[in-house]
């Protein structure tokens, strides 16, 4: 419970292992949205397990970081 209320207003989901996904937001509508789009990124994780990553370079995140105003911790 502490780690996901460290979370809020950092992030609309987190997956708790032995539990599953916890989604937040202001509206349900958004909440929806939250859930589908980590069902998603659990779904490209799943197929894309074993091949070779590409990590993005520290400016490369510095730069979607100030695109998109993400409040970002290194």
């Amino acid at each position: 419970g502490q780690a996901v209320r460290g979370l809020a207003g950092k992030r609309s989901a987190v997956l708790l292992a032995n539990h599953g996904p916890v989604v937040a937001a202001a509206t349900l509508e958004a909440a929806v949205f939250s859930m589908e789009e980590l069902e998603e990124n659990a779904k490209l994780a799943l197929l894309t397990r074993g091949m070779p990553i590409n990590l993005l370079t520290a400016s490369q995140i510095e730069q979607i970081v100030q695109t998109y105003n993400i409040d970002w911790e290194a």
